[in-house]
């Protein structure tokens, strides 16, 4: 059984006992969480829809951090023109507990 959840304007395929990044969510740790579906499938059939309107995705937070550095290094060639910026990404690591078609 796994279900498709919408999360940070990022879409994630869970089932239970995943542990996934998501982007930060501001919660303590061992605090619960619920996710929206936008499908889940319990072996047979995907259902979308409507269908999926009660369906709940619950987690448990794990612990809050911060990415590696990502830098974006931009150099113009025969310009002299050259640009260099770092990214961290703040996330939250969450463990799927429980999938509620």
């Amino acid at each position: 059984m796994y279900a498709i959840i919408k999360t940070g304007g990022k879409q994630y395929k869970v089932s239970e006992g995943d542990i996934i990044n998501v982007d930060k969510l501001s919660k303590e740790p061992k605090e619960t969480v619920e996710f929206d579906v936008i499908a889940v499938n319990d072996g047979k059939a995907l259902a979308t829809g409507d269908s999926v309107a009660k369906a709940k995705v619950t987690a448990e937070v794990i612990v809050e951090g911060r990415d590696k550095k990502v830098i974006i290094y931009k150099k113009r060639r025969r310009k002299d023109s050259k640009l260099k910026r770092g990214f961290r990404r703040s996330f939250t690591k969450v463990r799927i507990t429980k999938i509620a078609a």
